[in-house]
């Protein structure tokens, strides 16, 4: 990494001047809430946010809506306005801070934002910072991450609530069994789609020891293991409903479990280091537990309705053999005056 270049000093000023332009020119209210923004999310390449100064933006969400709605807004405009990728990659974190940990009213705000459209689309897949070869880098984590976020925000809607945060999931345990299939299955498909996004992270040999990618690490780290809680949950459900499933929900979640399957050594290499652990073995042993099931049940059940449809289909031939006219057999028309008797004709 080495010490600060040209760019990092540019950085540097870049820095001092908005503080110093937030101080002169923002709302006496908003002052706190822009400067705030502003050291959270400095040019320097290699330190995350502090936890303090994570605590500082949070704390804008235990106050009114308007002030929540003033510092999402002042978050995104910091994130859509820098070409830097750094400035980028740290408001990102301080976004996963607030999906994570940030109060209810902050969330509905970012959740909605912008407020026009409510899609809260980060927007960042054409993200390019060409500066230097570390910043292209850090660029392809702006725009992986962004992704990842869009998806935990997704995530967090299809599942009604903070799948990623610490609180007690108890309650929500319980609802699960009261989930039709087809709720379970579309939260299933969710759930996978976070941990396949976590296998998009992009290698960062070139960014090693870099602490603001240890730090998306990290968060992404307790994203995983929350994701693979709530999996979990509902393959422990979907287990004892094997009986139940459709054809085709049995089809769709075997479509889910072979897709999360295939997330398994990238994400064992990129979060676990290849190490073993027995808490990892028996979440994947249980993945292919239920697959083997669904497809035992299955077939035993399609073998059943092919035996079924034999026999009915024999049945009806019996039935069916029992009204074909035979030579000499009198024809019955509507009407019961009249009646035919077939006739051989002679050659």
């Amino acid at each position: 990494m080495g010490g600060l270049g040209l760019r990092d000093l540019l950085g540097v000023l870049k820095d001092k001047a908005s503080l110093s332009k937030a101080a002169l020119l923002s709302k006496p209210s908003n002052v706190a809430l822009q400067v705030a923004v502003l050291k959270a999310t400095t040019h320097e390449p290699t330190n995350p946010p502090s936890q303090k100064q994570v605590a500082a933006l949070l704390s804008f969400g235990h106050s009114s809506r308007l002030t929540a709605s003033a510092c999402i807004d002042a978050l995104m405009g910091r994130l859509h306005q820098t070409r830097n990728s750094a400035v980028a990659l740290k408001c990102l974190v301080i976004i996963h801070h607030i999906i994570r940990r940030g109060s209810f009213i902050l969330q509905d705000q970012l959740s909605i934002y912008p407020s026009t459209g409510g899609r809260n689309y980060l927007n960042l897949s054409n993200f390019r910072d060409n500066a230097s070869p570390e910043s292209w880098e850090l660029s392809s984590w702006v725009r992986w991450y962004a992704t990842f976020l869009e998806q935990l925000l997704l995530t967090t809607r299809v599942l009604g609530f903070r799948f990623s945060s610490d609180s007690d999931k108890g309650e929500y345990r319980d609802k699960i069994t009261a989930l039709l299939n087809r709720d379970l299955l579309k939260e299933m498909g969710a759930l996978v789609g976070v941990v396949e996004e976590i296998c998009k992270a992009p290698d960062s040999l070139f960014l090693q020891g870099n602490r603001l990618i240890q730090e998306v690490i990290s968060l992404m780290d307790e994203d995983y293991r929350s994701t693979q809680k709530e999996i979990s949950f509902r393959v422990d459900e979907l287990r004892q409903r094997v009986n139940s499933l459709s054809f085709e929900e049995a089809v769709e979640l075997v479509r889910w479990l072979k897709r999360l399957e295939n997330c398994k050594q990238r994400v064992i290499g990129l979060l676990f280091m290849n190490k073993k652990n027995t808490m990892i073995d028996v979440f994947w042993d249980s993945i292919g537990d239920v697959k083997t099931k669904i497809g035992s049940v299955k077939n035993y059940e399609e073998g059943k309705l092919l035996e079924t449809g034999r026999l009915k289909k024999g049945s009806e031939s019996d039935r069916f053999d029992g009204r074909v006219l035979r030579l000499g057999d009198p024809v019955n028309f509507s009407s019961s005056r009249f009646s035919l008797d077939l006739v051989t004709r002679q050659v």
